[in-house]
């Protein structure tokens, strides 16, 4: 089940994400993930798996929204794009030649975020400069 590395993965690069908004924690709603249809990725397991993983973290709560990336394969006989299928060996319908460039469907990358960060601290004046300019 490479769905847990995969969640590990992601994990990883939101970690990273989180640590460029430091001393800030931002409050994550929604994590866009697109998903090629070629990665062998099943994503009710990756959405499963994160909301595990997610549980008592600074993401506790946070959806993952995947949006599947259908796979795209080029025939470079005829030059022409098509979907590939299993029934067909992933053959070019057009001249039958087999699928030897991949266009789309190998993606697994983070598309957007939606988040939010917490409210800084009302700023306080300078009571030692108020303090010295009374004296």
């Amino acid at each position: 089940m490479h769905e847990v590395d995969m969640t590990k993965c992601l994990l990883l690069s939101m970690n990273q994400w989180q640590q460029q908004h430091a001393p800030a924690i931002p409050s994550v709603q929604r994590v866009h993930l697109q998903v090629g249809a070629f990665t062998c990725v099943e994503p009710d397991q990756l959405v499963f798996t994160w909301g595990v993983a997610v549980q008592g973290s600074w993401l506790a709560g946070a959806e993952l929204v995947i949006e599947t990336v259908p796979l795209l394969g080029r025939c470079l006989q005829c030059n022409g794009t098509y979907t590939p299928s299993p029934e067909a060996a992933y053959r070019s319908p057009c001249c039958d030649h087999p699928m030897e460039e991949i266009v789309s469907g190998r993606e697994l990358r983070i598309r957007s975020v939606d988040y939010s960060l917490p409210e800084p601290p009302p700023s306080r004046p300078d009571l030692s400069l108020t303090a010295a300019a009374a004296a």
